[in-house]
């Protein structure tokens, strides 16, 4: 409750008042013994200790905001444990040590596009095909100047500093984006949140000239409402800053130092990282180590690897990994199954956005982040498509490549991966074609070579170091593994794939130390 003294020429209502620099907002007013108050709603957002100017009616005054009950009163849920980034700095573990494996999948229109029934079906099978966290964004690059599937406008016409919040549940944008955090806890997903898109800062990709409405003073402002209004949800939250723009003038990096500094704010009450997990999206090809590689506020480094056939998003993902200081690497953006890039223009397919996942896990990623065409942008009979998609969200759900993602996710959960990281010494022959990349990882125990056109692989096997190797292929198209035999020695060993080498035969050859596995 936040109350103020009023003179007697208040009258009891609702009234809309703006907060100096920050977002209008209604309030009641009503009598106490005689006096009247005002009472903040609970959606309101406002930051306990926080003065807040306040006039209306000519009048003129300020308030405190003083009780933490001010959001919405969420009902009891069973949280997800928060994120961290692990110990050796390489990986995402839980707040209680366990190994994360992010498998992201891109919905960047589903907060503006999508009704509840639809958010439902959505998370249930994502989370049915492995996938864990869903990246999503507030202020939306589509459609943004329509209200979205509940007739609700995040904010007031190119101010983000005034969010429209109105009280009661349910009945603005905040609530909106409230439902979808509540609803993707409940399918056990994380939420990767980016609080805009890149175009409301920046408009084009590359350049990091300013000139959207947002600026240092009101980007602040905005993140600390977004902090305190979700903060607790910050459990599940991953936040993204950016959003498909590169960063590379002062200008630019300062408006999103100020927003990731106002949704600390927002959340803890003061500049503290420590609480919270952040990257940030560029454009593509493109990493966010080119602009932010020391932010206090960095916690992963985020590729954008680029949506045409040939993403080589090894070679990214391989020079984020040797950045100091250490931080895990994700690409957040890569191979569109569907989507028709170059010239003549090509349609990458099921083949390429797989290959995507195994190169950049290879190349030594904290995981990865698939996406369709058809879902990015929540095509729907509703909205007009964007560079043709050629089906619905819906009817791409069960694009063979997606369900290929939790092949992925088990193959690297089955073994202790905190422990993994690349080691090319492994392969022992010349790779001079990039688009035919092989890549090794090892581990504890275990070693791993991606071939991504089933070509011979020779191995070092002094350099694998186990007396006895159980060797065995792995088939990233079906998720089986068929075991080859038992190898000793410290030569060479050449490894021939099933099949002929072509696109789309990619296969895993498993080296397991035989004295420890079963």
């Amino acid at each position: 409750m936040v109350t103020r003294r009023l003179p007697s020429s208040v009258h009891a209502g609702s009234y809309r008042l703006p907060w100096g620099k920050m977002w209008p907002c209604f309030v009641g007013v009503a009598f106490v013994l005689g006096l009247p108050r005002i009472a903040l709603p609970e959606r309101s957002g406002a930051v306990p200790g926080t003065p807040l100017s306040v006039a209306f009616a000519g009048l003129g005054g300020s308030v405190e905001s003083s009780d933490p009950s001010r959001q919405s009163a969420s009902p009891v849920r069973r949280k997800l444990p928060p994120l961290r980034v692990a110990d050796n700095r390489r990986f995402l573990v839980t707040a209680d040590g366990k190994p994360f494996f992010w498998l992201g999948d891109t919905a960047w229109q589903l907060i503006h596009d999508l009704r509840e029934e639809e958010i439902r079906r959505y998370f249930a099978d994502r989370r049915d095909k492995g996938f864990n966290v869903i990246l999503t964004v507030i202020l939306v690059e589509l459609r943004f100047e329509q209200p979205n599937a509940y007739g609700h406008l995040p904010i007031e016409k190119g101010r983000p500093d005034r969010p429209i919040v109105l009280p009661g549940p349910d009945n603005d944008y905040w609530d909106d984006v409230e439902r979808v955090l509540r609803l993707a806890e409940e399918h056990d997903l994380y939420v990767g949140l980016l609080p805009t898109w890149g175009k409301w800062v920046t408009s084009n990709w590359q350049s990091g000239i300013v000139d959207g409405f947002f600026n240092v003073e009101n980007a602040e402002q905005y993140g600390r409402f977004l902090g305190s209004r979700f903060k607790d949800y910050n459990n599940m939250i991953i936040w993204i800053l950016g959003g498909d723009r590169a960063a590379p003038t002062d200008e630019a990096r300062a408006i999103w130092r100020a927003m990731a500094r106002g949704i600390a704010l927002g959340v803890t009450g003061k500049e503290d990282y420590s609480q919270l997990l952040m990257t940030y999206h560029t454009s593509g090809p493109g990493s966010t180590h080119w602009f932010f590689n020391k932010e206090p506020w960095l916690d992963i480094h985020g590729v954008h690897s680029s949506h045409g056939r040939w993403a080589l998003n090894w070679i990214l993902v391989t020079h984020a990994y040797t950045m100091k200081p250490t931080l895990p690497v994700i690409d957040l953006e890569t191979t569109y199954p569907e989507f028709r890039h170059g010239w003549p223009p090509t349609e990458a397919t099921d083949d390429d956005a797989r290959r995507a996942a195994y190169w950049a896990v290879f190349a030594g990623a904290a995981g990865h982040t698939y996406g369709h065409h058809s879902i990015w942008q929540m095509h729907s009979p509703k909205y007009p498509g964007v560079a043709g998609p050629k089906r619905f969200w819906y009817e791409a759900l069960d694009a063979p490549s997606a369900l290929q993602m939790g092949y992925l996710r088990r193959l690297i959960e089955s073994k202790p991966f905190l422990t993994q990281r690349p080691d090319l010494s492994l392969l022992a022959f010349e790779q001079t074609k990039p688009w035919e990349m092989c890549l090794a990882i090892r581990g504890e125990g275990y070693a791993m070579v991606y071939t991504p056109m089933g070509h011979p692989l020779v191995i070092a096997m002094d350099k694998v170091g186990f007396p006895e190797v159980r060797a065995s292929w792995f088939d990233p198209r079906t998720g089986k593994r068929t075991e080859i035999g038992r190898f000793k020695g410290a030569s060479r060993q050449t490894f021939t794939p099933p099949g002929k080498p072509a696109e789309g035969n990619d296969w895993v050859l498993l080296l397991e130390d035989a004295g420890k596995s079963s």
